[in-house]
């Protein structure tokens, strides 16, 4: 597809010249990268509701792959787990698909198709229908986001979901201000290597007062190589979400937002202990919610969330068949862990909260393994059937709004 507009030509270049994230392909051997959205266990969960059988095979799509961070953590997982399906990889960076095709190649995945192309294009593409779309870091580059997930909502099989990543303005407090900087000392006609050389010498030289030298939640101009400096900086469209416009966007599109990630942050209860003020927050609804912890906690640099066209089914905790999760956690370990006081301590970007676990949190997450039923876990617990009912339903309100306790495919 050629270049819509000047704009999108420079940020096809850039994807050239910088493929974004950096990766070595050498590095596979030491490590999967590990993320949201698009991780298995979260689809399965907040897409799927743990009823979709793990048999089914699972036809997956990553709009705009990039280098491949989505798209080599789905494919490994579901070739760990021996799940069926494929993963397809499309993005119209040439130098991108080099990288991703690399890294799969040198963790020999046989499960991932590539394919060169614009997601814009997806409607006519022949391509799909698919169970899951991801579109990580995408939407918010796109000459119109509105037309991007219209395109991809096109290809989306009946029941399946969508999982996206787009910027959020308060947490990149900073970043928005640098950039206009930089467009009036490194041109976005120049070429990106120049850019960069430029950019980064303006970095050394900002001045204390800056707000992005004050945003400890932005480091990607730091760490991320050459490409995290020109992607976060020298981008040349780069527009970002609040959650009432990022609910706007969603709607537009005939989708509705099915999961938030992670729910914890988007109640605001979780930050205002007040009583009187819950009894305010207690009237709004779920988006008003969630726009209220956006604007009281002020450190949200993205929104990542998993979207359906049709109300989601709701995982069933209630199901004693049902395989409980913790996702990158050891149970165990996180068992003999665990405070005196039973308080989970967990940081978002700085912001700190305490979690309150239930007394007989200890013996649930010893036995949680990822393969075994809540019903025999239960029954293997020395105490009495009502406090294992009531600790049970106090530890999936602990962990499952952190996005740690899910349910697994049956």
């Amino acid at each position: 597809m050629p270049p819509r507009d000047t704009t999108d030509a420079q940020l096809a270049a850039q994807y050239e010249a910088f493929p974004y994230p950096a990766r070595d392909p050498r590095e596979e051997a030491k490590r999967l990268i590990i993320g949201s959205p698009s991780h298995l266990r979260e689809i399965d969960h907040w897409i799927f509701g743990a009823s979709r059988p793990a048999s089914t095979p699972l036809n997956a799509l990553m709009a705009g792959g990039g280098s491949g961070d989505g798209t080599i953590m789905l494919a490994q997982q579901m070739a760990t787990l021996n799940r069926p399906g494929r993963v397809t990889w499309l993005d119209r960076s040439a130098e991108a698909k080099r990288v991703a095709q690399a890294r799969a190649a040198a963790r020999g995945l046989a499960n991932i198709t590539f394919e060169e192309g614009s997601l814009l294009d997806l409607p006519t593409s022949g391509l799909g229908p698919f169970d899951y779309i991801d579109c990580c870091g995408v939407l918010h580059h796109l000459p119109n986001p509105d037309e991007g997930l219209a395109a991809l909502a096109s290809v989306l099989a009946p029941g399946g979901g969508i999982g996206i990543m787009v910027y959020a303005p308060h947490g990149r407090t900073g970043v928005y201000m640098l950039q206009d900087a930089l467009r009036l000392l490194a041109p976005t006609d120049e070429p990106p290597s120049s850019r960069v050389e430029t950019g980064k010498r303006v970095w050394k030289q900002l001045p204390e007062t800056a707000w992005l030298r004050r945003n400890p939640w932005i480091d990607d101009h730091i760490k991320g190589g050459d490409s995290g400096f020109y992607d976060l900086l020298l981008n040349p469209r780069d527009r970002a979400y609040t959650i009432p416009e990022l609910g706007k966007l969603v709607a537009g599109a005939g989708l509705r937002i099915a999961c938030l990630v992670e729910p914890l942050r988007y109640n605001p209860d979780t930050w205002l202990t007040d009583p009187k003020l819950r009894a305010r927050t207690a009237t709004l609804d779920p988006m008003a919610r969630a726009a209220l912890a956006e604007a009281l906690c002020g450190n949200m640099g993205i929104h990542i969330a998993y979207l359906t066209r049709d109300e989601a089914p709701k995982a069933d905790w209630s199901n004693d068949a049902a395989i409980p999760v913790l996702r990158e956690l050891d149970g165990p370990a996180m068992a003999r862990a665990l405070r005196p006081d039973l308080l989970l301590p967990v940081t978002f970007d700085s912001l700190r909260v305490q979690i309150p676990l239930p007394r007989l949190a200890a013996a649930f997450l010893s036995r949680i393994d990822g393969r075994t039923p809540w019903g025999t876990i239960c029954a293997s617990i020395p105490a009495p059937a009502d406090q294992i009912t009531r600790d049970r339903a106090a530890l999936i309100t602990a962990l499952e709004p952190l996005n740690r306790l899910l349910l697994a495919a049956p």
